[in-house]
C-alpha cells in the first residue's frame, strides 16, 4: 500500500510515517524542505504546489497541514481545498488530521466543544478556521476523505499505549472520563484507518482507551 504523509516533518507527521513503515507501508514524506521524517521517499513541494500527477498512484494521502498564527488560519481551507480538487474523482483517499473544536457534546449536534464555556479563549480562533475548513469538506461529494479528529488533550509527548477507543462525531470519553490521546496513539488510529477503515465521507474520533 503507497501512502503520501503531507507536512512530514510536523509532529504528527513524523509519528504517522513511522507508524506506516513500521507496518511496511511504502511511504513518502511531502516536504517543503529538507526530510526530517524516516521516511526514504521524498516529494520536496510546498502543498499549494502539488499537483495530481504528483499524488497519482496513492491508495492514501495523509493531511497533517497545521497552522495556528492569526494570518494563517485561513490556510486550513485553502490546503485542503486544494488537495480536494486535486485528488477530486480519483480512489486516492484523502485522511485528514484534525481538531477536537468541532466535536458535538450533544445529542442533537448543534453544540461544540468549543461553545463550552471551559474552552481555552486562546484556541477558540482555531477551532473556529478547522470547523469551517471541515464544514467545507462536508460538501466535497467527489473526494474519498476522511476527517480524524482528536481527543480534546492532545499530547504531542504523550506515551505510546497501543490502545485507543473509536468515536464518531461526538466527543468521546473513556473509563476515567478523560478526553485524551497522545500523538503516537493517533498515529496508529490513522494508519488503522488507512490499511483497513472504510469510514469514507466521515468525520470519526479517537481517544485514549
Amino acid at each position: 500500500m503507497k501512502i503520501a504523509v503531507i507536512c512530514a516533518n510536523g509532529k504528527a507527521g513524523r509519528l504517522i510515517v513511522k507508524e506506516a513503515m513500521d507496518r511496511n507501508l511504502d511511504v513518502t514524506a511531502v516536504v517543503r524542505g529538507e526530510n526530517r521524517s524516516a521516511a526514504g521517499k521524498v516529494i520536496a513541494k510546498d502543498l499549494f504546489d502539488l499537483t495530481a500527477a504528483d499524488l497519482k498512484g496513492f491508495d492514501a494521502v495523509v493531511d497533517a497541514f497545521g497552522a495556528w498564527t492569526p494570518e494563517t488560519l485561513e490556510q486550513h481551507s485553502t490546503t485542503l481545498k486544494h488537495l480536494c480538487d486535486t485528488l477530486s474523482g480519483t480512489d486516492t483517499r484523502l485522511l485528514v488530521v484534525g481538531g477536537a473544536g468541532s466535536l458535538y457534546v450533544n445529542p442533537d449536534h448543534t453544540a461544540t466543544v468549543s461553545d463550552g464555556p471551559d474552552f481555552p479563549e486562546m484556541f477558540k480562533p482555531l477551532a473556529v478556521a478547522m470547523a469551517k475548513a471541515l464544514g467545507e469538506l462536508r460538501q466535497r461529494k467527489d473526494v474519498k476523505w476522511t476527517y480524524i479528529s482528536p481527543a480534546g488533550d492532545f499530547q504531542a509527548e504523550g506515551e505510546r499505549t497501543g490502545e485507543y477507543i473509536l468515536g464518531g462525531e461526538e466527543l468521546t470519553l473513556n473509563s476515567k472520563g478523560e478526553s485524551v490521546i497522545s500523538y503516537a496513539d493517533y498515529a496508529i488510529a490513522m494508519v488503522d484507518e488507512i490499511v483497513g477503515g472504510s469510514h469514507i465521507q466521515e468525520r470519526i474520533s479517537v481517544v485514549r482507551k
